[in-house]
């Protein structure tokens, strides 16, 4: 080995690794924030990272792939330190490189994105770039989970780079914004903070980050959970070990009638109680979840009963669409648990909740992926049809005293029986009689088991077990569908 004829190569890379401002440098940390290389090592597995293109320094992209509990990942990360991370062509050849090399080996990529946003100096260019990306991001959709994790400023044409994403998660530092709140102050003509519009508080309110968290390295380490839970792409299975008994008895709602928080169900059906929840500050109303059963990976939607009587909303219904397309994508199995009384009910322009609605029914009747579904309270109207019926899932379970029906026994009465209850002597004591008789006549679950439409009335402590085993059942589900393109979902 010739050590001398090797020595600009190392200085080169060496100057490469330290090519960020120190200034730049100094600040970023004073900020609490961490370097590109410092987050990438905190992503991956201890010393398996590996550097791809290291002496194209000036691209403000560190770029490679490494592990994540032991399996491939690959990762680039924006260097707010080498001109504010800003994104021209070379930047984005070298993010173009890894998501190539990821599609040819089946692994997901992980993208840090912390810029300033295009280099104006490429003019066109730039805008290019971000339309490369874009395009590779489509392509791999579906293909293998893309995380987005948001560690500085986002904005333009790169938050919707995120947005395109499977997950995005979000730290404090972060920020993901279309326009910038000197742009949105002049325009309203309110003094608009970045913060306010842009930050993790406000992008998990509104839907863009499923996860957000305080600091880089807990924003990191969402990441690296959720990364371990999926599989590593699209022909692969989320399934391992199992770390908990899969006939544990669910004593916790051993009596229960009800649930204040349907939470309480997914957290006790769940693998040593372990539930990853995203978007739980978006329409939450709508619970969307990963857990595992038995070592199986599982995206649970369930309706919260505890917000607006687990009605079906606009944003609620969007919300689990999505999830649903992201868990059909990767085989995931989706359980539904529902309780809900139906679509929500307002005096608005009824087109967009009815759209909202088809989004949901097309998503699981669409879906290939294992799907069950537990009848946990009220399956009313839009609730059942959506999420409970036959074309929603290949196996339905409810819980004794489950109402499955229309509408409600309070509107069924109202609409059959409005002269019997005009004419009684006591209204109020006769729409209790006839409410009753109509939930034990009609409505009961157990008539809609005797009719072939629930498989099974299941106790509550016995919900985990049966979980389980339709999982087992299910596992080599093949569902073909007639020869097309895609579908149309009515966006």
């Amino acid at each position: 080995m010739n050590v001398e004829r090797n020595l600009p190569v190392i200085r080169e890379r060496k100057l490469a690794i330290l090519k960020g401002e120190n200034a730049l440098c100094d600040q970023q940390k004073q900020a609490g924030k961490l370097l590109a290389r410092e987050r990438i090592a905190q992503l991956l597995d201890a010393a398996s990272f590996v550097e791809l293109d290291v002496l194209n320094a000036d691209a403000g992209v560190v770029t490679g792939y490494g592990l994540v509990d032991g399996n491939p990942v690959y990762v680039y990360a924006q260097d707010g330190t080498v001109k504010g991370g800003s994104v021209g062509m070379a930047h984005a050849r070298k993010i173009l490189k890894v998501m190539d090399l990821a599609e040819k080996t089946g692994a997901p990529v992980i993208g840090i994105l912390d810029t300033t946003g295009a280099r104006l100096d490429e003019g066109v260019d730039a805008m290019n770039a971000y339309a490369m990306m874009a395009g590779r991001i489509s392509a791999l959709s579906g293909v293998v989970p893309q995380i987005s994790l948001v560690l500085g400023p986002c904005g333009g044409i790169a938050s919707a780079l995120a947005s395109m994403t499977d997950i995005t998660v979000m730290s404090k530092n972060g920020a993901l914004f279309v326009n910038g709140p000197k742009v949105v102050s002049a325009v309203s003509g309110k003094n608009v903070e970045l913060n306010d519009i842009a930050g993790p508080e406000a992008s998990a309110k509104h839907g863009v980050a499923q996860l957000t968290a305080d600091t880089d390295e807990a924003a990191i380490a969402l990441a690296r959970k959720v990364v371990a839970m999926l599989p590593v792409n699209n022909m692969d299975e989320a399934i391992g070990a199992a770390a908990d008994d899969v006939n544990r008895p669910n004593s916790d709602l051993i009596g229960i009638d009800s649930l204040d928080d349907i939470r309480t169900l997914l957290t006790s059906v769940a693998d040593m109680g372990d539930v990853v929840e995203l978007n739980a500050d978006f329409a939450a109303s709508m619970v969307t979840a990963l857990a595992k059963i038995g070592g199986t990976t599982v995206g649970f939607i369930a309706n919260q009963a505890c917000k607006d009587e687990g009605r079906l909303t606009v944003y609620g219904c969007k919300k689990a669409a999505r999830f649903v397309a992201f868990c059909d994508a990767f085989s995931i199995p989706v359980i539904t648990v529902v309780d809900s009384m139906g679509m929500k009910v307002n005096n608005a322009p009824q087109g967009e909740l009815s759209i909202s609605g088809a989004q949901l029914m097309f998503a699981l009747s669409d879906a290939t992926c294992p799907r069950i579904a537990l009848i946990a309270g009220n399956a009313v109207g839009m609730g059942y049809a959506a999420m409970a019926s036959r074309a929603a899932a290949d196996v339905v379970y409810a819980w004794p005293g489950a109402v499955i029906s229309a509408v409600t026994p309070k509107i069924a009465v109202q609409l059959n029986d409005a002269e019997e209850l005009k004419s009684a002597d006591d209204p109020y004591a006769k729409r209790a009689e006839l409410e009753a008789r109509y939930m034990d006549d009609v409505a009961d679950g157990i008539h809609a088991a005797q009719k072939g439409y629930v498989d099974d009335v299941i106790e509550p402590v016995a919900t985990r077990q049966m979980l389980a085993a339709a999982l087992e059942m299910l596992s080599g589900k093949r569902d073909s569908k007639p020869a097309r393109k895609h579908g149309n979902m009515p966006l």
